[in-house]
């Protein structure tokens, strides 16, 4: 495919848009559709039912984008920005992909990448369309929505005769030939309705927002406005930018946030509009427009240039936008409401979303365009939550800015969870796995988690209150499910969806919930199997992957010992992670539910070896011992292995530290070896790393907790030697990354001193190789084998992997089970565990945090059933959902609306780009020949084009060599879906 996007026909259009409301109640794939109340805001002499929009960007350039916003609740319509390099000549200068919207957001669009009077012919469609639709379908008045142009960049373009015949034809657009073929195509598909449509009013728009590029001179912005304003008599926003603020302001406030990776340079702070020339000029244009009756106001803010350093988009400079860019903005709203007491309209644009919108409103800030957050999961589905959560407030004429409220909300956004960037990056969030032609919904989550639990499934079972059932579900896959609810690295939340939207699903919290509610029903309901003859496992270690591999063979009926040298079995959790983190009584439960399947338990002495077990009958053997053994920190001084100095303190009851504790490395045993001695009385726990707090390994989690405790971080250090109560550390620096993307640390030959009475060195765990050795087993880089070089021997968790979490070690130890047991686990999911898709879609678009939740299963969103992320995410609306006869959904991709911004690929949880790898319908054969995506283009008839691996054409009439599914899908394509190809 090509970038190539064109604009729909008005007659297709509204085709599309009948046929679909007719079939499914939807519009453009928009489910949440927003039925006026009657209340209204007075703007530009016309009225908003709504103070909500799309920004001029890639969600206003298309008139089904903007039927799609206003479906959602958008009533205020910033319409792309138009200028006199427009079409092919801006298109080409365009990079691709050019969107980046999966945390804060980037882009390097500036204007339409249609031709001007394409652009004018899409504001018109979309003008024409929402007049009727909004009658038609009740959606809300007529008349109770606003057309608000964008124009740039230099008076003189404004002024040329391109860009002066949109202004003109979007003012009155009675003599467009646009303007009367919409007209005619409505009289005839609604022809009840003549009347009304022949009384639409051609002036589209009263308004005009000026866009600068940086740099632009303040005179130009300044005879912009005063032309727009003077000769054109059009209501007049300037856009200003992020730049007033000074170079100094934005870099402290950015580096303050964690956004210190974004780069720029004072530049464009030292060539945009001064705050010296911007406040008297703004005084002007206020009074200019007060002698012409019109109303001026400032749209704050444009987006922020900053360097591509980091391979995120093509090219060297990209546009800030989002979260990160929502600081500047509301600062710069604080500084203009305070030096105009109030009395300067401002329109927002910068990082505006669900949780700030009511603030922003309540202060007088309206009104209120977005882009970023549309363009994440849920897409314009957003603005319909948004639209209800300000609908509860006064809606009142403007009367001017609370200069003292945006202050305060500038002071908040600071510290906002909503705004701030998290310590650490954000994980990886795709899968390995290519996209599917058919059937691609999937749970991230599970495919994040080692073991593969069944976890959109065991929420709604906890959802609906059937904790028995959910604990049953969990422990099918999960032998541990107190552990693993209490201590879990929970990878399964780094891959949720959820966090595209607000924060991950609390699924570690809820496995816990399952375990504590369900716990009593499950032991209750387990009935021991008879014993397999012939087979018979003895396992070494008892702790979690130990215990998981004796749970999994007695629930099979295989004849099982665990021995353990300690006096109980648990391992590391019971024997050296603090109580604070697990409770004893945690323990207790999983290895009760291990020991319900009748499992031997020998502890308190060395296990036989591998030889004297055999004798003995076993005939597997697994070597399931922890990483006791302390990693080697080689510096003189005061130095204690982390594992062996946890397990003494945690037999002490009364705090019995005193001194300076600096623990070595930046793991989670690293965390709670500085917690441990914060809590046991040491004067000061610190830990020491070589890199910085953003390449810990350590979960963020975890990392978040040992800040909030006091403990003190010393970033790129590295220890050199211990005495006389200080540690001498060397500084270092920051190198080229390493094979695991994490900057290599670099010595740089300085050396500084921090108080220190004691170092715990928490890198490097190992096995005890010596055990290894002497049964004769092999050891590898990091441990042994999965399966061994000694027959009838294998080893799982730490033995195997080296330091592994608790969630890896079940998953070496089902493998082993399955091995002894000779084939996979088998067992079903309860129905109720499963939720119709229409409850699943309900759930798109919907921001909430956990703690305003009645329980997390209301915040899955169900990716198992429905994911559409990439339907959402596309401002086009070029991924479409169909639904089959059998009514599973589907997806395909529309070429003709896409112009490969990239920005589905961002959010689809397989490897993949939507954009190329979906299955694709072409509109025309050109288009085709032009893509290499696999795909359909429908020649008439029973003819199509079909390119799997090459191209071919088929007769659906006749037998055919088209994979079933994939027949099945063309054809309902051709049936309930034509409107998608049609001309």
């Amino acid at each position: 495919m090509s970038e190539k996007m064109y604009p729909i026909p008005f007659r297709s259009l509204m085709n599309w848009i009948v046929t679909e409301y007719a079939e499914s109640g939807d519009i453009f794939g928009v489910r949440k559709k927003y039925f006026a109340s009657g209340k209204s805001l007075p703007i530009f002499g016309e009225r908003i039912e709504t103070p909500f929009g799309p920004a001029a960007g890639p969600n206003s350039q298309l008139a089904q984008n903007i039927i799609a916003s206003y479906t959602a609740g958008a009533r205020f319509f910033e319409v792309k920005t138009v200028q006199k390099m427009d079409g092919h000549d801006l298109a080409v200068c365009v990079p691709r992909p050019c969107i980046l919207a999966n945390d804060e957001g980037y882009n390097q669009e500036w204007s339409t990448e249609l031709t001007v009077p394409q652009a004018m012919n899409e504001y018109i469609k979309a003008w024409c369309a929402l007049k009727v639709l909004s009658r038609v379908y009740g959606f809300g008045d007529p008349d109770g929505f606003v057309f608000n142009m964008s124009v740039g960049y230099d008076l003189d373009g404004i002024k040329g005769e391109k860009v002066n015949t949109y202004i003109d034809g979007m003012m009155d657009a009675r003599k467009t030939e646009q303007f009367g073929e919409c007209l005619a195509v409505l009289t005839e598909l609604f022809p009840e309705e003549k009347d009304f449509i022949a009384s639409i009013s051609p002036r589209v728009s009263r308004s005009v927002t000026v866009s600068t590029l940086h740099g632009c001179p303040p005179q130009e912005i300044e005879r912009i406005a005063s032309y727009l304003i003077t000769e054109k008599h059009l209501h007049t926003f300037v856009k200003c930018n992020p730049t007033i603020l000074g170079y100094k302001t934005a870099r402290t406030v950015l580096d303050s946030m964690g956004y210190d990776y974004i780069v720029f340079d004072e530049h464009h702070f030292n060539e945009d509009l001064q705050w010296a020339d911007a406040v008297p000029m703004f005084h002007r244009l206020q009074a200019l427009a007060d002698q012409n009756g019109l109303e001026f106001g400032l749209k704050l803010s444009n987006t922020f240039p900053v360097d591509t350093t980091r391979n995120e988009l093509p090219g060297n400079e990209m546009y800030m936008s989002g979260r990160a860019l929502f600081p500047l903005t509301i600062e710069m709203c604080s500084r203009i409401s305070r030096a105009f007491d109030g009395k300067l309209r401002i329109s927002f644009a910068g990082g505006a979303e669900y949780f700030n919108c009511d603030k922003l409103f309540a202060a007088g800030i309206w009104p209120i365009t977005v882009a970023t957050t549309i363009l994440k999961p849920g897409g314009y589905n957003r603005l319909h939550q948004m639209v209800e959560k300000v609908e509860k407030l006064p809606y009142e004429r403007f009367s001017g800015t609370d200069s003292a409220a945006i202050s305060a909300l500038s002071a908040a956004s600071h510290s906002d969870y909503h705004h701030l960037k998290p310590i650490k990056p954000l994980p990886e969030r795709k899968s390995t796995e290519h996209v599917p032609w058919i059937d691609c919904f999937v749970a991230p989550c599970k495919g994040g988690c080692p073991i593969s639990q069944d976890i959109p499934e065991y929420i709604e079972l906890c959802r609906k209150g059937l904790y028995g059932p959910a604990l049953k579900l969990i422990t099918e896959k999960n032998a541990l499910p107190f552990i693993t609810g209490t201590i879990c690295a929970h990878r399964c939340q780094n891959k949720c969806t959820r966090s595209f939207y607000d924060e991950s699903v609390h699924i570690r919290d809820t496995k816990l919930i399952a375990a504590e509610r369900g716990y009593s029903a499950l032991m209750a309901s387990i009935r021991v199997p008879e014993r397999v003859p012939g087979k018979k496992a003895a396992i070494i270690g008892g702790g979690p992957t130990g215990i998981a591999a004796a749970y999994f063979l007695g629930r099979a009926g295989i004849d099982t010992t665990i021995f353990e040298r300690e006096q109980k079995l648990g391992g590391v959790p019971r024997y050296v992670i603090p109580a604070f983190r697990i409770s004893d009584e945690a323990i207790d439960k999983d290895v009760a539910l291990m020991e319900k399947y009748h499992v031997c338990v020998k502890c308190g002495a060395p296990a036989p070896s591998v030889e004297e077990l055999k004798k003995q009958g076993y005939t597997h053997i697994l070597m399931a011992t922890g990483a006791w053994k302390a990693g080697r920190l080689d510096i003189p001084g005061n130095v204690v292995g982390v594992i062996g100095w946890m397990k003494e303190l945690k037999e002490q009851v009364k705090p019995c530290l005193s001194g300076h504790v600096v623990v070595v490395g930046a793991g989670n045993t690293a965390m709670d070896a500085a917690r441990v001695a914060r809590r046991m009385g040491a004067d000061s726990s610190t830990i020491l790393y070589r890199r910085t707090k953003k390449y810990m390994p350590a979960d963020e989690h975890e990392l978040q907790l040992a800040i909030d405790e006091g403990v003190q971080f010393v970033e790129l250090a590295a220890p050199v030697k211990q005495e006389n109560g200080v540690l001498t550390c060397e500084k270092m620096v920051l190198g080229e990354p390493d094979a695991s993307g994490r900057r290599s640390p670099v010595p740089s030959g300085e050396t500084f001193t921090i108080p220190c009475d004691l170092v715990v060195s928490a890198v490097g765990e190992k096995v005890d190789d010596k055990l290894m050795a002497d049964n004769g087993i092999a050891l590898e880089k990091k441990g042994p084998a999965f399966q061994t070089n000694v027959e009838g021997v294998w080893c799982a968790g730490d033995a195997h992997r080296g330091p592994a979490t608790v969630v890896e070690g079940i998953a070496d130890a089902a493998a082993f089970a399955e091995i002894v047991i000779g084939k996979p686990h088998e067992y079903e999911i309860p129905a109720a565990a499963y939720v119709t898709k229409a409850d699943a879609a309900a759930k798109k678009g919907i921001l909430k945090m956990a703690k305003d939740a009645c329980c997390e299963g209301s915040r899955c969103l169900d990716c198992n059933t429905v994911c559409e992320n990439c339907v959402d995410s596309c401002p086009n609306r070029a991924n479409v959902s169909i639904v089959l006869a059998d009514g599973r959904h589907q997806i395909v991709h529309i070429d003709k609306m896409c112009n490969e911004c990239g920005n589905c690929t961002h959010f689809c949880p397989y490897a993949s780009e939507p954009c190329h790898d979906k299955f694709t319908v072409f509109q025309t054969k050109q288009d085709m020949d032009e893509s290499t995506n696999a795909g359909v283009l429908f020649l008439g008839g029973d003819r199509v084009l079909v390119r799997m691996a090459d191209v071919r054409e088929y007769d659906l009439s006749k037998p055919n060599d088209l994979p079933a599914e994939l027949e099945t899908l063309i054809l309902t394509i051709r049936g309930k879906y034509s409107y998608l190809y049609q001309a």
